[in-house]
């Protein structure tokens, strides 16, 4: 996944953890697209604060997924959830009795899996 997505996925899942002006400068950077220039000219300080506020905010985003997985949970559930929809669509589609039943074993297995 690409660092800028994996970061603003971060920031809403962890950005109320971290201060106001590192979430602020997060969000600036990584959702509304402003450089660190233009961060720093918003805020009345140097460009390097804003740089040090942001990868000081970075790393605590990401300490904060390694301890608690939301994040890498939430991308499994995501493709667990995706097998099931395609699971369902064979079963509209193509199946007889017989094997209706195999894929609606498949898909009580993989909804187990997300409880």
């Amino acid at each position: 996944m690409e660092k800028n997505v994996q970061i603003s996925i971060l920031c809403q899942l962890y950005g109320k953890l971290l201060t106001n002006k590192q979430y602020e400068f997060l969000d600036d950077y990584y959702n509304n697209d402003l450089s660190l220039s233009e961060i720093a000219e918003n805020n009345n300080i140097t460009r390097q604060a804003v740089r040090d506020i942001i990868k000081k905010g970075e790393k605590k985003l990401f300490e904060y997924e390694e301890k608690l997985l939301f994040m890498k949970r939430t991308l499994n559930q995501e493709k667990k959830i995706e097998k099931v929809l395609v699971e369902l669509t064979k079963i509209q589609n193509d199946y007889s009795d017989k094997q209706i039943a195999s894929v609606l074993e498949n898909i009580k297995k993989e909804l187990n899996c997300l409880v």
